[in-house]
């Protein structure tokens, strides 16, 4: 195929074709210890993450002293009212981070990066993010998922050394992998990379480029054709933005996020050398996964800042508003939420500070953990700002810039709200981290039994694989039945004047009581548990809330072995995981009562129009034009909005 015709049309797949792509892209095997994923097994590891694990001296030295300068630069240099107001990051904003190296906080010193952990990255992201959070996207999309990260970790050497520096101190970067009607879904990507001598020609569309609009490196995931010497599939290049034939056709604007550099990327024959693609053809997905098994822990980091700092207003307004003689928090309605508010950004700092020690030491596999951190910690952030703007009343409701116009503190609490929104969908929705999270929490059954409900495996397969389910379940199933959970003096070092031991023996109960239901799920449904996704999600839920109340115990002992407000700790670990197992317990009574078989027929009915006549008597305000932009291949139809920051 020459680079002058045509690319094929978006791939047509079928939903088991498209399940096998996703499947090829994941991580295969196990290769170290994994905390959540035992815990969804039914066993409480605690070992594996207590004593907690710390930094070392050096890190902690470096990236403190990041920081501080970081701080500084925060409160002298960015003035979050005037992103708010115009849409966009100051380019003399963006060029003072260069100058500080945050565009490198992840880089290796060696290509003239800062060289920090992951703990020390997340604490700078947090902290930014507090005053930004379209900076911290910024930084983040950068870092987490651009250039930087994929090559780091799967460029050759002539990649590190090429595009590392400067992605370190002067170039900013973007990732490239949704289409106007690919989303979740890369069976679909259309976006083709075709072979032509030492190059490879690209056509197609990219949408919601977070950094596109400024971004001089992009990483694109694009379809190499399967040719004579060429294994095709999804593969990963690094493009210069600068590159003839890249048009940036618009500047997206959100709900949120005001400040954010998002487009809409269209490449028409854009020439890419060899050199430049990461890894080998067809390995895209899996750079892209591999990439995100940390990269996820970049969002909970801004949900973390953003849960102190509506712990921060809840605390000063509901001291100083006062409603029948007492100050609101006084008033058990209000003090709910604010005991809420303090008990999560206490939780979920020790899940972000856990998931991100255990990345930087390497010893455990994580990638279950941060997908959980990112899941949990998007839907609790966006939880304590809604809190936060009830907590706040009507001017919760009001914009900082009206608050101030009529001479009250310009409090963005609504904006808090608008801003975090976006976290629930980015990097993979609740919804798709449901389902991803499950697929690994029951790996170790499809490992075992996954013939035995293939209906395409023959006869001889399903036999060798009941065989095989049958060693492993003799073995597995009667250790669910009793454990240290059972027993009242186990987790003693736990307990001190505040008594969390109870709370560590309910994870590990309940943990098998979890790997117990989820077996008799799979038992009842066999080839059809793929399809109860809400069964999974209330699977994958109880797991998270399991996990971060076993955060939080190990995150609480440490301080307290530190003497750094460990009394305090203890207290707010008890009251998260009391709260916690509220939910759980509400979870479980979800597994099995609930409504979706009737939801399921309300759905259907829905589409084909069976309640239409309850949509009468109002009036659409939406605009015309089709619900998907048209993504054809071909010259550029509008104007190129790339800037580029110098």
């Amino acid at each position: 195929m020459s680079a002058g015709t045509q690319p094929a049309s978006r791939p047509t797949v079928t939903e088991r074709e498209a399940r096998q792509v996703a499947e090829a892209a994941r991580e295969q095997h196990w290769r170290k210890p994994s905390f959540a994923k035992e815990l969804f097994l039914g066993r409480f590891r605690l070992d594996l993450i207590h004593p907690h694990p710390l930094p070392a001296d050096e890190d902690a030295r470096r990236g403190e002293e990041f920081l501080a300068r970081l701080r500084d630069f925060c409160e002298t240099r960015i003035d979050p009212a005037v992103i708010e107001r115009d849409a966009r990051i100051p380019d003399d904003v963006i060029n003072g981070l260069k100058e500080l190296g945050a565009l490198g906080m992840k880089i290796d010193t060696t290509y003239g990066g800062l060289g920090l952990t992951q703990v020390y990255y997340n604490k700078a992201l947090a902290l930014v993010g507090s005053v930004s959070p379209a900076i911290g996207a910024l930084l983040s999309a950068h870092q987490s998922i651009g250039v930087p990260q994929p090559v780091k970790q799967f460029g050759t050497r002539e990649q590190k050394d090429t595009f590392l520096p400067r992605c370190a101190r002067s170039d900013i970067s973007a990732f490239l992998l949704t289409e106007p009607d690919v989303g979740s879904d890369p069976a679909r990507l259309a976006t083709t990379a075709v072979p032509e001598g030492d190059e490879y020609v690209l056509d197609g569309v990219k949408l919601w480029t977070t950094n596109g609009v400024v971004a001089d490196l992009l990483v694109v995931m694009a379809r190499v054709p399967k040719s004579a010497g060429h294994r095709g599939g999804i593969t990963a290049f690094v493009v210069e933005a600068a590159s003839e034939g890249v048009t940036v056709e618009n500047r997206n604007a959100f709900m949120g996020l005001r400040g954010l550099e998002n487009g809409v990327t269209r490449f028409h024959r854009v020439r890419v050398p060899a050199a430049h693609r990461i890894g080998k053809e067809g390995e895209g997905l899996k750079i892209a996964l591999t990439t995100l098994n940390t990269g996820r822990l970049s969002l909970p980091a801004m949900c973390v800042g953003a849960g102190k700092w509506c712990l921060k207003i809840a605390r000063e307004w509901s001291a100083a508003r006062e409603q029948w003689g007492r100050p609101v928090a006084l008033h058990e309605a209000v003090g709910s939420k604010i005991s809420f508010i303090a008990a999560t950004t206490f939780a979920l700092e020790a899940v972000l500070d856990l998931s991100s020690q255990m990345a930087d030491e390497d010893r455990n596999d994580i990638r279950i953990e941060a997908a959980l951190a990112k899941l949990y910690g998007s839907e609790m952030a966006w939880l304590m700002a809604d809190e936060l703007v009830q907590i706040r009343g009507g001017r919760g409701f009001e914009t900082a810039a009206s608050l101030a116009a009529r001479g009250e503190r310009a409090v963005p609490a609504e904006q808090m709200l608008r801003d975090l929104r976006i976290n629930r969908i980015f990097e993979g929705s609740t919804e798709i981290m449901h389902l991803l999270i499950a697929r690994e929490a029951v790996d170790a059954h499809l490992s075992v039994a996954g013939d035995l409900i293939d209906p395409e495996k023959s006869l001889q397969d399903k036999a060798r694989a009941g065989a095989q389910a049958g060693v492993f379940y003799a073995k597995w199933l009667p250790k669910l039945v009793a454990g240290p959970g059972q027993l009242p003096t186990s987790y003693s070092e736990f307990k001190h004047e505040v008594d969390l031991s109870g709370h560590l023996r309910y994870v590990e109960r309940t943990a098998r009581k979890l790997a117990r239901s989820t077996f008799y799920a799979m038992s009842r449904w066999q080839g059809r548990m793929e399809t109860k996704q809400g069964f999974l999600s209330r699977v994958v839920d109880i797991g998270a809330e399991l996990f971060a109340m076993s955060a939080a115990c190990v995150r609480a002992e440490l301080l307290r072995s530190r003497g750094d407000h460990g009394r305090e700790a203890y207290q707010l670990a008890d009251a998260f995981c009391r709260q916690a197992r509220i939910r759980v317990d509400t979870l479980f009574d979800r597994l099995w009562t609930n409504t979706d078989d009737l939801d399921r027929t309300v759905v259907k009915g829905v589409l084909s129009g069976t309640y239409e006549w309850l949509e009468e008597g109002v009036i659409d305000p939406s605009g015309e034009g089709p619900w998907i932009a048209d993504a054809t291949p071909g010259p550029a139809r509008k104007e190129n909005v790339h800037r580029p920051i110098r």
